[in-house]
């Protein structure tokens, strides 16, 4: 279901939609765990479609207090000085990096002829 139709129901319809889904899908629940469905998407697009009507509910609430629906969380400013912020942090690491790439450990193996007393005797 869009959100557009969600729109259009009344909060009681929209309660009641929920309602019928949360029960359709706590059933498919429980027969997913004893067979195999029929159409597994189904329970996914159960949740999202709960996930939306309670979505719209909320906002009705919020608008039914007085308080604003919140909006973009980072303006561009804060996006823009955050990516500074990045950039800078990733510099000092790099300056502080001695090496290129990660450090690696090599370790010497004995071979037949290096286990003797000397490499070329045996």
């Amino acid at each position: 279901m869009r959100a557009e139709e969600i729109r259009e129901l009344t909060d009681d319809e929209v309660r009641s939609r929920v309602a019928e889904l949360e029960e359709e899908r706590f059933r498919l629940r429980f027969r997913a765990a004893t067979e195999t469905l029929e159409d597994p998407l189904r329970l996914r697009l159960i949740r999202k479609d709960v996930a939306r009507m309670k979505t719209v509910l909320r906002e009705r609430e919020r608008e039914a207090s007085g308080k604003a629906v919140r909006g973009p969380r980072r303006t561009a400013a804060k996006r823009a000085s955050a990516g500074k912020k990045i950039a800078a942090r990733k510099a000092r690491a790099s300056a502080t990096r001695t090496t290129k790439g990660p450090a690696t450990r090599t370790t010497a193996r004995k071979t037949k002829g290096s286990r003797a007393a000397g490499a070329g005797e045996r």
